[in-house]
């Protein structure tokens, strides 16, 4: 069995590179730039939310059984903790 930190790190790696590889173009608009995007990484269904815990919420109530990644769209982070967020040009 997988620890905890493999686990995220596998969640991680797998969100990112669905969110680079086939979400970005079509999500990364003027209107969604600082939104959270959250991610099933087995189906790559996700949903687009000012909130994370409303992207999260809609996600599972379709996907229930979903591994999810969230991203802040247009940015290096989805929060700071003692530091700021970078946009991210593209």
């Amino acid at each position: 069995m997988a620890s905890t930190t493999e686990q995220d790190e596998r969640i991680s790696r797998i969100g990112h590179e669905i969110y680079e590889n086939q979400l970005r173009p079509q999500v990364e608009t003027d209107a969604n730039i600082g939104k959270l995007i959250s991610i099933d990484i087995h189906t790559g269904d996700y949903e687009i939310s000012d909130k994370l815990i409303s992207a999260v919420d809609r996600l599972q109530q379709r996907r229930p059984e979903a591994e999810i990644w969230t991203e802040r769209i247009g940015y290096d982070a989805v929060y700071a903790v003692g530091g700021t967020i970078r946009r991210v040009e593209r």
